[in-house]
């Protein structure tokens, strides 16, 4: 039970940690969240391995390829330009609002309609119903930085937070995942941020900044 109630708490804190990832203006800030996010999945995966034995192989890649890989890219792409993010469509305080309002209204309609969204018996239960509302609501929250965010180092930052999301989801109902197919999900989200992040720099040495919006002056 106390495993439980631990899985849930650090559950809600891929909200916060989601939250601090896409409103931080500061780059560096942004990947600090975004590392202590990664951190948080490896103990969910790592307590969820107290009743599922194999899931301390999962635990350990999502260690070294959130927390290890992922963050070092990041890391090395923020060291190449301007700690800022470039200015977003929406500012700050309206933002905090709107994304607040969305994390609020997805997790509760998720977490009453889970019959509806996952009409399994391991859905209902605790502390999966609570998992699967954090796991989308995190997965929009990275959307939402995607579709407001014209720094493509937060457009990388979402694209991240949505695999997080899709990821909590798929520990917490299936935990029994073969490893081979654990092993393709990961590798597939970590190629994909090295090849953005590896047009992200071609785009800062064409244009002098990580602005996504300078992609329209492209010419052939």
């Amino acid at each position: 039970m106390a495993a439980m109630e631990t899985i849930r708490v650090l559950s809600l804190a891929l909200i916060l940690t989601s939250f601090a990832a896409i409103e931080l203006r500061n780059l560096r800030g942004a990947l600090w969240a975004y590392m202590l996010q990664a951190l948080i999945m490896v103990a969910i995966i790592g307590v969820f391995s107290t009743a599922h034995p194999p899931l301390v192989t999962w635990a350990i890649i999502a260690f070294f390829t959130k927390f290890a890989l992922i963050s070092g890219f990041l890391a090395h792409s923020i060291r190449q330009g301007e700690a800022q993010e470039y200015p977003p469509l929406i500012e700050l305080l309206p933002s905090v609002f709107v994304i607040g309002l969305l994390a609020l209204a997805t997790y509760r309609l998720t977490h009453t309609y889970t019959d509806f969204l996952a009409p399994t018996e391991l859905a209902t239960q605790e502390p999966f119903r609570t998992n699967l509302a954090v796991s989308l609501t995190v997965f929009l929250i990275g959307l939402y930085g995607i579709l407001t965010r014209r720094d493509a180092i937060k457009v990388v930052i979402g694209v991240c937070l949505m695999e997080n999301g899709a990821h909590l989801s798929l520990v917490s109902l299936a935990p029994g995942t073969p490893e081979t197919v654990l092993f393709g999900v990961v590798t597939d989200i970590v190629i994909a941020v090295w090849l953005l992040l590896y047009i992200i720099n071609e785009i800062r040495r064409q244009f002098g900044s990580t602005d996504s919006f300078r992609l329209s002056e492209l010419r052939w």
